[in-house]
């Protein structure tokens, strides 16, 4: 593991990370964010995915969300949302796919499934780094949160793995791949052309199949230029109703997908895992 740089940051210090990543078979950057508490012991972890285009860099410079974790005593880890390297063939042609668009699913169609396995990297092999390498993480305690593409990557996570996350929330997540453009494009070139095999990166599936057991939350500026045809949170939503699952689905008027929409709540999400987290 490379240290890129650190920052003291509200009694903490943020950490700008490298390591070479045996899922992805390349270099993987990430960032962790430790609160002052941890000189006192270890405290729980709390991931976020973000969405497409953005970079390990988007969230900590973006989302307010260190102040909060300070105040909480929460561990804060943000992972690059696609391999860079190596290149692949038609990685950079267009912004909604390949680099920075990894959409959190393990690739199976080549040239993509050597390199872009982002659901292992983000469930097994990231949460095995941060055991190995901060003493002070308590991964005994995790969350998951995530934006856009994030959020749809917090869902399938969070409800693939309800032991693993305590909690699941996101910010105007793609909560139906299979049924929007970005997804249909994503699945397709990843996973091919059997829609079957999309079935476990998709929420609206996977909370029919088998819904947490707490609730999940979920910010949505009704301001999004992507509400309509990308994100469709009432598919998620009227899923959520008839599988029991208990749904936070909170719709605010002026709001769009941005990172001000996103510091805006991101204190009610931080108290919503720190909640989750707190026992021990």
């Amino acid at each position: 593991m490379k240290l890129l740089s650190e920052h003291a940051c509200f009694g903490g210090t943020q950490r700008f990370l490298e390591h070479e990543s045996s899922e992805c078979a390349g270099p993987m950057r990430f960032t962790v964010y430790e609160p002052p508490q941890v000189q006192a012991g270890p405290v729980p972890v709390l991931y976020y995915l973000a969405g497409l285009t953005c970079t390990e860099e988007t969230f900590p410079t973006k989302a307010g969300a260190q102040r909060l974790a300070a105040e909480h005593g929460l561990m804060l880890v943000a992972p690059d949302t696609s391999p860079r390297g190596p290149r692949l063939p038609g990685d950079d042609a267009s912004w909604d796919f390949g680099l920075g668009a990894g959409f959190y699913v393990d690739a199976t169609q080549a040239p993509w499934s050597a390199h872009y396995r982002m659901y292992s990297y983000v469930t097994r092999e990231l949460p095995a780094l941060i055991k190995r390498e901060f003493a002070a993480a308590d991964t005994g305690r995790q969350s998951i949160m995530g934006h856009s593409m994030g959020g749809h990557g917090a869902l399938v996570c969070g409800l693939r793995k309800p032991r693993q996350y305590r909690s699941v929330s996101a910010f105007a997540p793609i909560v139906a791949p299979s049924q929007v453009p970005w997804g249909l494009k994503a699945f397709g070139n990843y996973l091919g052309a059997n829609r079957d095999d999309w079935i476990n990166y998709d929420a609206t599936h996977l909370v029919q199949q088998a819904p947490r057991s707490d609730a999940i939350l979920v910010d949505q500026g009704l301001s999004d230029k992507f509400l309509a045809e990308q994100l469709r949170p009432e598919l998620f939503e009227d899923v959520c109703q008839r599988s029991g699952q208990k749904l936070l689905l909170r719709r605010h008027a002026q709001y769009d997908h941005g990172y001000y929409f996103i510091q805006t709540f991101m204190p009610d999400h931080i108290a919503f895992h720190a909640a989750a987290l707190r026992v021990a």
